[in-house]
């Protein structure tokens, strides 16, 4: 069957804005000519390993994973390489960025399913949000409800005053503390800043809103964030390899990661410059907006648990995260909702739902389908000296997913998922 590609729409992503101060880093000089896939072959599915090479080698990506389901069975699981030092496997572990807001979204859900909380109550009602001596917070703060604040309604427009999360020395010149920043430096920080709109009023993609989000989890719980989110979303889902990343130090089975820039860390008040991943921006702060590392195979199975109900998430659950917005559909009917994009198929009778992720050194996509398909792509760089699109991705595995003539019927779940 044919499919309709649907396009990104708005980047949805974690965007790094360290200043640019390094030099291209050469590729691979044997990039071309090097290729490796670990994890088993499917001759029907080669297509997905054909997109993916070509997608790699024109862009001097050195790591890269792919997954795919179909009605609900794992049927790729491909790890990839164009460095011959590298050994990718299907189970390593990426940087997801801004796919981490899915897991942000689903958690604030399943407080709400449980009782604990209501994505009526402004924000305000549960943290304390108070600026710097001196300074008075906006009176519309208020008005930030959960709802607003994981629909990028809240106030915060990134292309007005910018990234508070990635303005790390800022922050630490104004509030007079210690870089590496806190989540409480850019709370308040933020707090005594003027918002960019008024809350509900108009959609524009927020970090901090997630990073918030991920500090109510915590308040309301009782719990850190990323206890909670292994405890009630992943251990249900035999999810048991996904963690939240460090800025440098890395988990077992974590790959490496590349980039052309360089930076100032934000690790201390030096100055000193940095490969831009490592250290141009810091994962403790990400954590609930970019934080995450998994697999591709962890993304897919992540996915699944929003196609039917289930114990961690119910039908009312699953109808909140799909609601529409007050405000911000694009033109072709997409919103994004608690955690992802969602396009409304043209029958009105599906949807189909996404989320990128972007960070020096990390680009990701995670895609559910309204036909039955799911599939997630990771890569260790995000920026190289071609100037190639690395949304490009997109359009690459809808063309390997329009050239399957006959779908497997095996399910490699259990191999991966005991």
């Amino acid at each position: 069957m044919e499919l309709s590609r649907r396009h990104l729409g708005k980047l949805a992503v974690a965007t790094g804005t360290a200043a640019v101060v390094g030099t291209a880093i050469a590729r691979s000089s044997d990039a071309a000519a090097t290729w490796k896939a670990t994890g088993t072959a499917v001759p029907a599915l080669a297509g997905f390993d054909n997109q993916l090479k070509m997608f790699m080698q024109a862009r001097g990506i050195t790591a890269g994973q792919v997954a795919v389901t179909y009605k609900g069975r794992l049927v790729l699981a491909r790890g990839y390489s164009t460095e011959s030092t590298l050994a990718v496997q299907p189970t390593s572990l990426f940087r997801v960025a801004s796919v981490s807001k899915t897991i942000t979204g689903a958690a604030i859900t399943k407080l709400v399913q449980d009782g604990k909380l209501s994505l009526s109550t402004p924000v305000t009602s549960i943290l304390n949000i108070t600026p710097a001596t001196g300074l008075t917070r906006d009176s519309r703060w208020s008005s930030i409800t959960m709802w607003r604040l994981l629909q990028h309604l809240g106030g915060f427009d990134r292309n007005v005053s910018g990234d508070p999360n990635f303005k790390d020395a800022t922050i630490s010149r104004t509030l007079g503390v210690p870089m590496e920043l806190k989540h409480a430096d850019v709370i308040k920080y933020m707090a005594g800043q003027k918002l960019d709109f008024a809350p509900g009023s108009k959609y524009a993609y927020s970090n901090f809103g997630y990073l918030l989000a991920g500090r109510v989890i915590e308040k309301v719980s009782g719990l850190s964030y990323a206890n909670y989110v292994q405890q009630k979303l992943l251990t249900p889902l035999k999810i048991k390899r996904m963690a939240l990343g460090w800025t440098i130090a890395k988990h077992t089975g974590e790959t490496s990661y590349d980039s052309q820039y360089s930076g100032p860390t934000v690790l201390d008040g030096t100055g000193k410059t940095v490969a831009a991943p490592y250290g141009s921006f810091s994962m403790r702060t990400q954590d609930a907006n970019g934080g995450w590392i998994a697999s591709a195979p962890d993304l897919v199975r992540w996915a699944k648990m929003f196609d039917a109900p289930s114990t961690v998430l119910n039908s009312t659950s699953l109808g909140r995260i799909w609601a529409k917005p007050s405000t911000g559909l694009s033109a072709d009917g997409s919103y994004y909702g608690l955690g992802w994009q969602i396009r409304p198929t043209t029958s009105g009778t599906g949807r189909n739902t996404w989320h990128t992720g972007s960070m020096p050194g990390t680009y990701s996509l995670l895609v559910r389908t309204s036909s039955g398909m799911s599939w997630a792509a990771v890569f260790n760089r995000r920026d190289d000296a071609s100037g190639k699109s690395y949304g490009d991705i997109d359009a690459a595995l809808w063309t390997a997913a329009n050239g399957v003539k006959t779908w497997p019927t095996h399910d490699l779940f259990p191999q991966y998922f005991a």
